[in-house]
């Protein structure tokens, strides 16, 4: 073997080495599942599905998504002709309300895991006459939303509840439009200043939420601050 082979036999190993490497580490990707981050969050829900009780939490003025409810349909900007997807929309007073911000032309989908708010959120859209509504059986690791299909996804208290983040945003991300908003509200959690409920049953505070978020992809646009207890986070899908 002369040197020009030696040379070309050596690149050739390199260049192996290199795939098998390149091999090895995506198959070590693929194998390892994202685990839960929260085992057991969504455990109460699940056991106790009765919607007048949940409705007792949900939709009472102590609770200040309740009772700042259309100051914050109102805080997500113009909607109108927009599809806007409510993920985590437990009881769906706040997706109800937003068929009338994206108008008769817009749409409005409410994504649940519980089988007993979607069918109450089917017949309460019914009930009120609601033709732009309509609901979606989601995941514990995706919103089940067809690809870019939302101009907007929302999400009110229920990050935390997200027990594969991972593959939660990225599902988001896969379903909205290029340019598409994804808009968090969820609990600040502060030592020293939130409650201990929150602090025991909310898993991670806004810079972790954050972080995790624009890990999957989207950039941060700004967070709006005048509930007390929550927040809410903007971000957007590169359009690119």
């Amino acid at each position: 073997m002369n040197k020009t082979q030696i040379q070309r036999f050596g690149c050739f190993v390199l260049s192996c080495a290199a795939a098998l490497t390149l091999f090895t580490s995506c198959a070590s990707t693929v194998a390892t599942p994202e685990v839960s981050v929260r085992p057991g969050i969504n455990q109460p829900y699940i056991e106790d599905q009765s919607v007048e009780r949940w409705r007792g939490r949900f939709e009472i003025e102590s609770r200040e998504i309740w009772s700042e409810r259309t100051k914050i349909v109102q805080c997500l900007g113009e909607l109108k002709g927009k599809t806007l997807a409510d993920v985590g929309a437990g009881t769906g007073f706040l997706a109800r309300m937003f068929t009338g911000a994206v108008g008769p032309e817009g749409r409005v989908i409410a994504v649940d895991i519980l089988p007993s708010f979607l069918e109450h959120m089917r017949t309460e859209a019914a009930r009120e006459k609601l033709a732009n509504f309509t609901v979606v059986e989601g995941a514990e690791r995706s919103c089940n939303l067809a690809p870019a299909s939302c101009d907007m996804v929302f999400s009110s208290d229920t990050y935390h509840h997200f027990e594969y983040p991972r593959s939660m945003n990225a599902s988001v991300l896969t379903a909205l439009k290029p340019g598409g908003h994804y808009v968090v509200l969820d609990f600040v959690r502060e030592e020293g200043q939130s409650r201990k409920w929150i602090l025991d049953h909310v898993r991670a505070g806004e810079p972790i939420v954050r972080a995790e978020i624009e890990a999957a992809g989207f950039e941060f646009l700004r967070a709006e601050r005048f509930l007390k207890e929550n927040y809410i986070l903007f971000f957007r899908k590169q359009s690119h």
